[in-house]
């Protein structure tokens, strides 16, 4: 089970941290709104929080795909 989740979180912890790089080298932490408000943090919260955030999209897409590939079908309908 830790080798399963090590195989999901290595590679989405990478993705994670390529991601927030991108995304934060466009936006400024403190130009970042919520619905209808400001975002009152400070930076390393904002880049904190958006870590975490990347860290589970990513992670989340690597569960499904290890999803997929451990239930593909042996035998293809045609």
């Amino acid at each position: 089970m830790l080798k399963l989740a090590m195989t999901v979180l290595w590679p989405s912890f990478l993705s994670a941290i390529m991601a927030e790089g991108l995304f934060f080298s466009v936006f400024d932490p403190s130009d970042l709104m919520l619905v209808g408000g400001h975002v009152d943090l400070p930076p390393i919260a904002a880049y904190t929080i958006g870590f975490f955030f990347f860290w589970t999209i990513c992670a989340l897409a690597s569960m499904i795909s290890m999803y997929l590939v451990r239930t593909e079908n042996p035998h293809p309908p045609f």
